[in-house]
């Protein structure tokens, strides 16, 4: 299992420490130096239902400053990949991975139903 986060983002902090609290297993990957992978990406999109904006940051500095809200509506999936996998920070985190689940951001219902 792949966990992609940022050490100064409280949310991906609350993440790793409820994964460590339940003893789950996982391999934490700096996002902002290693952002995911193009296949990454990809299985993340299909997990979120082909929702790309779901794999975006929304609220980042980054995201607003290249005006994606409205740029991203026109973007191809493979430009979008391409942007994502060049710059973690527009990347939603914590960005978890299984081989069958996927979830962006730390909902706590939502997680407890993946380890379920």
């Amino acid at each position: 299992m792949k966990l992609y986060t940022y050490a100064k983002c409280g949310t991906c902090r609350k993440a790793v420490a409820w994964l460590r609290e339940r003893n789950i297993e996982f391999k934490e990957i700096p996002i902002r130096e290693t952002p995911p992978t193009k296949a990454d990406l990809k299985k993340m999109l299909g997990f979120l239902g082909g929702d790309l904006r779901r794999i975006f940051n929304t609220s980042g500095l980054d995201y607003r400053a290249m005006n994606l809200k409205d740029g991203l509506p026109t973007m191809t999936e493979e430009d979008a990949f391409n942007l994502l996998n060049s710059n973690g920070n527009l990347v939603k985190r914590p960005f978890l991975l299984t081989d069958q689940h996927g979830a962006v951001g730390f909902k706590e219902e939502e997680w407890q139903e993946i380890f379920d």
